[in-house]
């Protein structure tokens, strides 16, 4: 009797003390479904209204509980659990997903084809060939081995059906979420950062909705490659460069972190404020020597990791296929980028036609300088350096791409939780204005909303690069 009107004062004690808490909870709830099962992406006003709405409640859910962790935690599984038989509205792309893993466990190496040279008259693969839409069902598959097993997977469980295959992926795909939560936490323990940190990612409705919604598979991604970098941090770096490896198996995105690692290996504090004698010295050029070997063997261990992946599927067309269906996304297609869309009205001025090709060639070499400049010139001796470098070498990756769709930006929304830099978290409000895109038939993009996002997003980070005082009474900065 007892402990059981000890619980009643306990549950009413907590009542009283979250209510404004609970009463966002069940708004977000609300919200959510609507979000899942009620919005056309091409209802452009009300889904912007949900998403502002969504991103107002994470706010303050944040803000208000900041040291209840575990009820916080409890939050993001309950708002990921409303989209578990939700067909994803916001992206075709699970479509392409379910038809590569059905190829799979029909014995058949899904970089070999294209979806529409299959002649299908009904059934599962028509609606899949349908849904997916004529710009995915033309070209080879871009999807890495690891994330190919995972759509294989999700299909077989699924039984072979779009709905069944669709709530394993999610399913996954939240599991993934989960992890980031937990080796995010680990990671900000050990840097001394504040753990709630870690909600401004994991409870973020852009990544509720894009990786649990709309299942992109960024965030399995991420959650190999945090922990990875939670295990390098940890010096245990034959494990992190194994991880790295299946991360990059995933997605390719974190091949241009490799280069970041130079300067981690070898310039490590211990080297700082030694004396100056040739055995002090001696023995600085060796540890850097055997830093040297570490870091070629990290590398190695990456490169096994991912051709062991790949050989399920090595064929002497997979390389072709594969690089031609990659090289697509820098010649071909355009869609929400910034420095980009500058060049390319400047080639139309110039030129009269799309420079895409051209630009598309020379873009990925500036990115290369940028990054072999990070790799180089910045001091990246700790792994709170190392972090504000890839934050920095990702962002300037997408700031020159010719494609950046939503969901990219979850990459530098989780790196940035562990740096002083919120620019992130402003683009992944913003970024759901490239959906404008989708409201009229023609799929044209609103240039006056992209400019709206990249100005703002590129102001927030310039001000915080070089006057980042001015910053420093926004809620999120404290």
């Amino acid at each position: 009797m007892t402990n059981h009107i000890s619980l009643k004062k306990n549950v009413a004690n907590f009542l009283k003390n979250h209510k404004f808490s609970l009463l966002l909870v069940l708004t977000g709830i609300a919200f959510y479904w609507s979000f899942g099962y009620d919005l056309e992406r091409s209802d452009f006003i009300k889904l912007i209204s949900l998403y502002a709405g969504l991103f107002f409640i994470s706010f303050k859910l944040i803000q208000l509980e900041k040291n209840n962790f575990w009820l916080l935690a409890a939050i993001t599984v309950l708002f990921r659990l409303i989209f578990i038989v939700a067909t994803p509205n916001l992206s075709q792309d699970f479509y392409r997903f379910i038809w590569d893993g059905n190829l799979i466990l029909e014995g058949l190496n899904p970089y070999l084809s294209v979806p529409n040279e299959f002649s299908t008259n009904a059934g599962l693969k028509d609606a899949l060939n349908q849904g997916m839409g004529s710009l995915s069902a033309g070209n080879f598959t871009s999807y890495p081995p690891v994330n190919q097993l995972l759509f294989a997977f999700s299909v077989l469980l699924g039984g072979k059906s779009i709905l069944g295959s669709v709530v394993v992926m999610r399913l996954l795909i939240s599991l993934a979420d989960l992890g980031i939560l937990y080796f995010g936490r680990k990671l900000l323990l050990t840097l001394d950062l504040p753990t709630y940190q870690i909600f401004w990612f994991i409870l973020n409705p852009f990544i509720i909705i894009e990786f649990t919604g709309n299942l992109h598979f960024e965030g399995v991604m991420l959650f190999f490659l945090i922990w990875s970098i939670y295990l390098l941090h940890k010096k245990k770096w034959i494990w992190s460069a194994i991880l790295l490896g299946v991360s990059v198996s995933v997605k390719l995105l974190p091949l241009l972190f490799l280069p970041l690692l130079w300067n981690y290996f070898l310039k490590k504090r211990s080297f700082k404020n030694l004396p100056k004698n040739a055995l002090i010295k001696n023995k600085i050029r060796q540890a850097r020597e055997l830093n040297f070997q570490k870091l070629l063997i990290y590398y190695l261990i990456v490169g096994i990791t991912v051709l062991i992946s790949f050989l399920p599927f090595i064929s002497s067309e997979l390389i072709y296929n594969f690089s031609a269906s990659i090289a697509l996304w820098f010649q071909k297609f355009e869609f929400n980028a910034s420095v980009y869309y500058v060049i390319r009205w400047i080639g139309f001025q110039l030129k009269g036609y799309n420079i895409i090709e051209t630009a598309g060639k020379i873009l990925p070499f500036i990115v290369i300088l940028i990054l072999a400049g990070l790799a180089f010139f910045r001091k990246n001796d700790s792994t709170e350096k190392l972090l504000t470098t890839m934050l920095l070498g990702i962002s300037a990756y997408f700031f020159l791409a010719t494609t950046v769709h939503p969901w990219y930006i979850g990459t530098p929304l989780l790196l940035s939780v562990f740096t002083k830099f919120r620019f992130a978290l402003v683009w992944s409000l913003l970024v759901i204005l490239s959906y404008s895109a989708y409201a009229n038939t023609e799929f044209q993009e609103n240039f006056w909303l992209i400019t709206i996002e990249y100005v703002v997003v590129i102001g927030v980070f310039i001000l915080e690069f070089f006057q980042p005082k001015l910053l420093r009474r926004l809620p999120y900065y404290k």
